[in-house]
């Protein structure tokens, strides 16, 4: 999500046209509270969604979503007026920028983050079967307005606690979490450096999957699948140097001009952009999964993920 304010400077005077098919949705919400800093006792607190249709799951932090409404007011106006804003200053800007699909009925995950080609944010994921070895324990307890049974797993490289409900029927939970006979309403690893708490959930009509902020910056719902080891070199390489495909496009004579209606240059805002991607990216070296092969019971590839060039 984070890719839309690093090409605001190209995308912010075109018109959104792209269309999302509208559905209703069950959207749980998910207090996700996290050590940002393997070495570091402070913890973050960021409230993230699963929004569950017929066909399938998708998690993702919500930030960005709670304020398409003003994002969309404040392009409009920029639209109209013709004078460049940086939303940067007003709009709070997300903690995670990985979006995970988990398709009915096999459940495939698919982990997806978005990269730039050039000035287009583009989505690129990798696929997994995953088939979690959970042990149900008679163990009990009343979270919330929820009855929950408890069930452990072990996962990325941590061992996991979850409590699950069937008073939800979705065998579904946050992040790659699934599975379980009901929908997970708590988990956390052994050490809490990751612990989602399940706040509430509401039905959501005229559901899009695509955010307005999402559509303005030219992304769409397609994602190029390839295998996790080439997603993981793209990313890492996408992290090191973000601009590096819209760097050959930004020339000198174009980094001297002035953004519209402002003092601000293109050079000046594409540094203060880079500066952005930097610091979010620096911001978290303790990942949810500390190996990049999973490890989870029996895991199962599906087939051999497809490399699309």
């Amino acid at each position: 999500m984070k890719n839309f304010f690093s090409i605001l400077f190209i995308a912010v005077f075109a018109i959104a046209n792209a269309q999302d098919s509208k559905e209703t949705a069950n959207r749980f919400f998910y207090e996700l509270t996290f050590k940002p800093k393997k070495d570091s006792a402070k913890i973050e607190k960021v409230m993230t969604v699963l929004d569950i249709t017929k066909q399938k799951s998708i998690y993702r932090d919500y930030t960005t979503i709670s304020q398409d409404s003003i994002i969309k007011v404040q392009i409009e106006a920029m639209q109209k007026s013709g004078v460049y804003k940086d939303l940067s200053k007003s709009v709070k800007m997300p903690k995670f920028s990985e979006k995970i699909d988990k398709f009915y009925p096999d459940m495939k995950v698919l982990y997806i983050e978005r990269v730039a080609n050039g000035f287009t944010p583009i989505s690129i994921g990798y696929s997994e079967n995953l088939k979690f070895d959970w042990k149900i324990l008679n163990e009990k307890e009343k979270i919330g307005t929820y009855n929950t049974q408890k069930a452990t797993a072990d996962f990325g490289g941590r061992k996991w606690t979850a409590w699950f409900t069937t008073d939800l029927p979705f065998q579904d939970g946050p992040f790659k979490f699934h599975g379980l006979p009901g929908l997970i309403v708590k988990i956390e690893d052994s050490e809490k450096n990751y612990s989602w708490v399940l706040q509430g959930n509401k039905k959501v009509e005229n559901w899009e999957e695509i955010s307005y902020a999402e559509k303005i910056s030219g992304m769409n719902s397609k994602v190029s699948e390839v295998s996790r080891e080439k997603f993981n070199k793209t990313f890492s390489d996408f992290k090191k140097d973000p601009l590096a495909s819209a760097r050959p496009y930004l020339k000198a004579e174009m980094m001297s001009q002035k953004m519209p209606g402002s003092e601000l240059t293109i050079g000046e805002m594409v540094k203060t952009q880079e500066k952005m991607y930097k610091d979010f990216y620096n911001s978290n070296d303790n990942p949810v999964e500390l190996t990049n092969k999973v490890s989870v019971g029996n895991l199962e590839k599906v087939g051999k993920e497809k490399d699309k060039k």
